[in-house]
C-alpha cells in the first residue's frame, strides 16, 4: 500500500490510508509516512504486510527489495512532518481564533446597536410620555371647562325658573289678597239685616278685581336633551382640539430631526439657477452652457440636495410660499436624470407637487388628489428610512399632507426640488 503521501487543495500532506491531515505521523522504513494509528490498525489486520515500493531501504545491515513481504516494521517518529502538521494545525488554529474574534466583533456590535435602540426607544418613549401628558392634561381640562359651563348653564336655567316662579307666587298672593277684602265686603254686606240699609250699601260694593286665568300657567323646567348636546358640542372641541394638538406634537417630534440641506449644482437642470449660499433654486427660460454630468437632470427641470439620508430620520423644510408650481420630496440615488422622468415610487421618486396654484397631489403613482384646508407656504419633509417612512406637512398649520408608508429603502435618498414653471422658485 506504500505510496506517494497525498497533497490537498491547501498543500497539506494526507495520510495515505484515512485521507486526512496526519495524527501522530510516523515513518516507515521505505520513507512513507502515515498516522501511527492507521499503520498499526493495518498490521494489526493484517498479519503480514505486502510492500510494493518502487524505493530501497535498509534495516540494520540487511537489504531488502520492495517487491518481496515482511513482517512489521520498527516504526520512527517523523519530527519534520509532524513539524509541518503542528504548522498546519497551528494556522488553523490562528484562522479559527481570527474566525472567533471576527464573530465576537461582531456581536459586540450587534449589542451595541441593540443598546443604542434601547436608548433611542427610551428618548421617544420620554418625548412621547410628555406629548400624551401635555395632551390629555389639555383636553382634561377642555373637558372639566365644558363640566363646569354645563353646571353654571343649568344653574342659571334654574334660577330663571325659580325667579319666574316668585312672580308667579307674588302674583297669586296680591290677587288672592284683593279677592280677600271682596269677600269681607259680601261678608259685611251679608250680615246687615235691614233690608233698607242692604239696598243702599249694595251699589257701594267695589267690582271684584281683575286676575289671571291661572290654568295654562305652568312653572316648568325641562333639560331634556341638554346633556346630549352639551356633549355633542364638546366631543366636537375636543375632536378639533385633540387633532390641532396632536398634530402640533407630531410636528414638534419629526422637527427635532432637522437637518440643513443645501443643494447641488452639479445635478441642477440646464434650466435652473441656484443662489449663491445654494438654498433657492429659480427657472430661467433660456438654457444655461454647462457640464453634462452623469447627475445632472436634462429634460426634468429638478435639482437634488448634497445631502443624503441613508439612516436614521431626517426633516427639513422648504418655502414655497405664493408659488403656483412646485415639486418637492426626495430620490433615490439610482434614478434616471437624462430625458423625461415620471414622479412616483416606482421611480425612485417619493413627491407631492402643486400645479395652477390650487390642484395638489401626491404622486404615488397612481397620483393622489389631495383636498387641503390651506395653502401651505412652508412644506416639511419627514424621512424615516428604517420605518420605510415619507411624509410632509403644513409647516405653519403643523397639519400633515400626505405619508408613503410601507417603503422599502435600499440606497441613499436626497432631497428632490422643482419649481417647475419660469421664473417660479423654491426656497430651503
Amino acid at each position: 500500500f506504500c505510496s506517494q503521501p497525498l497533497v490537498d487543495t491547501r498543500g497539506t500532506f494526507l495520510c495515505s490510508i484515512c485521507l486526512d491531515v496526519f495524527t501522530d505521523p510516523v515513518s516507515i522504513p521505505c520513507g512513507h509516512n502515515f498516522c501511527k494509528s492507521c499503520i498499526t490498525h493495518h498490521w494489526d489486520v493484517n498479519a503480514r504486510v505486502s510492500v510494493h515500493c518502487v524505493q530501497r531501504f535498509l534495516t540494520g545491515d540487511l537489504s531488502f527489495t520492495s517487491t518481496r513481504s515482511y513482517q512489521r516494521w520498527l516504526l520512527s517518529s517523523d519530527s519534520l512532518c509532524k513539524e509541518k502538521q503542528q504548522n498546519v494545525k497551528r494556522d488553523k488554529l490562528v484562522k479559527l481564533d481570527a474566525e472567533i474574534q471576527q464573530k465576537i466583533q461582531k456581536r459586540r456590535l450587534k449589542i451595541e446597536k441593540i443598546r443604542q435602540s434601547v436608548k433611542l426607544s427610551r428618548e421617544d418613549t420620554d418625548r412621547e410620555t410628555a406629548a400624551s401628558m401635555e395632551v390629555f392634561t389639555a383636553l382634561i381640562r377642555s373637558v372639566e371647562e365644558g363640566l363646569a359651563q354645563l353646571l353654571d348653564f343649568l344653574e342659571e336655567e334654574h334660577n330663571k325658573t325659580e325667579k319666574q316662579a316668585e312672580g308667579f307666587i307674588k302674583e297669586l298672593e296680591d290677587e288672592i289678597s284683593e279677592l280677600m277684602k271682596r269677600s269681607a265686603e259680601v261678608e259685611q254686606l251679608l250680615s246687615t239685616e235691614d233690608h233698607l240699609q242692604f239696598l243702599q250699601n249694595l251699589p257701594s260694593l267695589n267690582p271684584a278685581p281683575p286676575t289671571h286665568i291661572w290654568t295654562e300657567v305652568r312653572v316648568h323646567s325641562s333639560h331634556e336633551g341638554t346633556v346630549r348636546s352639551a356633549v355633542a358640542q364638546l366631543a366636537g372641541t375636543l375632536s378639533e382640539k385633540m387633532r390641532k394638538m396632536c398634530a402640533d406634537v407630531e410636528l414638534k417630534r419629526v422637527q427635532q430631526y432637522a437637518v440643513d440641506v443645501t443643494l447641488d449644482p452639479d445635478t441642477a437642470s440646464p434650466y435652473l439657477i441656484l443662489s449663491d449660499d445654494q438654498k433657492r433654486v429659480k427657472s430661467v427660460e433660456t438654457q444655461q452652457i454647462l457640464p453634462d454630468y452623469p447627475q445632472r437632470f436634462t429634460t426634468c427641470n429638478g435639482v437634488l440636495g448634497k445631502q443624503s439620508f441613508s439612516s436614521g430620520r431626517s426633516y427639513y423644510e422648504v418655502l414655497v410660499k405664493e408659488k403656483t408650481d412646485w415639486d418637492v420630496g426626495v430620490a433615490g440615488e439610482s434614478i434616471i436624470r437624462k430625458g423625461k422622468v415620471r414622479l412616483s415610487p416606482k421611480n425612485g421618486f417619493w413627491t407631492v407637487w402643486l400645479r395652477n396654484g390650487k390642484d395638489y397631489k401626491a404622486l404615488a403613482g397612481p397620483g393622489v388628489l389631495l383636498f387641503l384646508k390651506s395653502k401651505p407656504q412652508k412644506v416639511g419633509v419627514f424621512v424615516d428610512y428604517e420605518g420605510g417612512v415619507v411624509s410632509f406637512y403644513d409647516a405653519d398649520a403643523a397639519a400633515l399632507i400626505y405619508s408613503f408608508t410601507g417603503c422599502n429603502f435600499n440606497e441613499k435618498l436626497y432631497p428632490y426640488f422643482s419649481p417647475c414653471s419660469v421664473c417660479a422658485d423654491v426656497l430651503l
